[in-house]
C-alpha cells in the first residue's frame, strides 16, 4: 500500500521546516504525495513543486483559509477550509491573501503590545526578527516566549497566555467561508472543510455548518486525522455520505511546533492511501 499526506505545514506559516526539508522528509518516510497547505499563504508551493521535481513524489498546491463561521449572532467560531490543486499564481488569491496577512500583522502588533505591557518579554521588532519571512500565528508568540524563558511549553501559551479568551488576545477580521470557498473556486482548487470535530461543535451546528459550506460550493471533508479518536474517523465518513462529499486526510504535521505528529503517520498510526488522490482530480 502507498501512503500520502494531504495536510502539511511548512516554515511559510506556522511549521518550522522549509517546503524543500518537508518535501524530503516525505521522500525518506516512502508517502507518494504530499499537499502544502500553508495558513492564509502560498509563498511556499513553489519551492515544495520544485523540490519534487523528477523525483519520486506528487506536491499538491494548497492552502488553508482561516475562515469565521456564524453559528448564531452571539455565537461564531473560526474554521479552516483547505483548499487543493489550486492556481498558486492566481493575481486574486494572491491580493487576498496579501491583505489578510495585513490584517494577521495589525492583530499581531496589538498582542505584543498586550503581552509587553504585563511584563512578558516580546515585541513586535523582536518577535518578526526570531521568524523572518513567515505569516506569524499564535504559534511563533508561544515559541519565542518559550525560549525567552518566559512561559514551560508551547501548550501552556495556548492554554494560559494566548487563548482566544485570555487578556492578551486580540481578534481579527476573517474571511467568511462562503467568501474562502469562492477564491478556492476561482483559483481552479477544490475546497475541503479541514478537521471538522476541532471546532467542538454540536452535531447540528456542524449540520448547519456543512449545508451553508455545500451550498457554497464545498467539495471534501477531512475524515482521516491525527487527533481523531474512537469513532471520530466513522463519524466524518457519515458526515461525507450524508452531505455528499468526498473524504481527505492528513496529519497537519508542523515540525517541531507539534513534536508528537509525525508527517504521513501523526501520532504514529494514521496512514492516508493513495486512493484517496483520486477526490483530488
Amino acid at each position: 500500500m502507498q501512503y500520502i499526506d494531504l495536510h502539511v505545514h511548512s516554515c511559510y506559516s506556522d511549521g518550522t521546516m522549509t517546503p524543500k526539508e518537508l518535501v524530503d522528509l516525505a521522500i525518506e518516510n516512502n508517502l507518494v504525495a504530499m499537499a502544502l497547505t500553508d495558513h492564509d499563504t502560498v509563498d511556499g508551493v513553489a519551492e515544495a513543486l520544485d523540490a519534487a521535481r523528477d523525483r519520486n513524489i506528487q506536491v499538491i498546491p494548497g492552502v488553508e483559509l482561516s475562515c469565521e463561521h456564524t453559528i448564531s449572532p452571539s455565537r461564531k467560531k473560526e474554521i479552516h477550509i483547505l483548499g487543493y490543486n489550486l492556481d498558486y499564481t492566481l493575481p486574486e488569491l494572491v491580493e487576498t491573501l496579501s491583505e489578510v496577512a495585513k490584517e494577521r500583522d495589525n492583530r499581531n502588533r496589538q498582542m505584543c503590545e498586550n503581552l509587553n505591557a504585563a511584563g512578558f518579554p516580546i515585541d513586535y521588532e523582536s518577535l518578526t526578527a526570531r521568524f523572518e519571512g513567515t505569516i506569524l500565528t499564535r504559534a511563533h508568540f508561544a515559541r519565542f516566549l518559550m525560549e525567552k524563558g518566559a512561559i514551560p511549553s508551547i501548550d501552556f501559551a495556548f492554554k494560559k497566555i494566548l487563548a482566544q479568551d485570555g487578556p492578551y488576545f486580540v481578534s481579527r477580521k476573517y474571511l467568511t467561508p462562503q467568501s474562502g470557498i469562492e477564491l478556492i473556486k476561482k483559483a481552479g482548487g477544490m475546497p475541503v472543510l479541514a478537521h471538522p470535530l476541532l471546532y467542538k461543535m454540536s452535531v447540528s451546528e456542524l449540520h448547519q455548518l456543512l449545508t451553508e459550506a455545500k451550498s457554497y460550493g464545498l467539495l471534501g471533508i477531512e475524515a482521516m486525522y491525527s487527533r481523531n479518536r474512537g469513532n471520530d474517523e466513522a463519524f466524518v465518513r457519515k458526515l461525507a455520505q450524508d452531505f455528499g462529499l468526498f473524504i481527505t486526510g492528513g496529519t497537519d504535521f508542523h515540525g517541531t511546533n507539534k513534536p508528537d505528529l509525525e508527517i504521513g503517520k501523526g501520532e504514529g498510526n494514521l496512514r492516508v492511501p493513495v486512493m484517496l488522490l483520486e477526490n483530488l482530480r
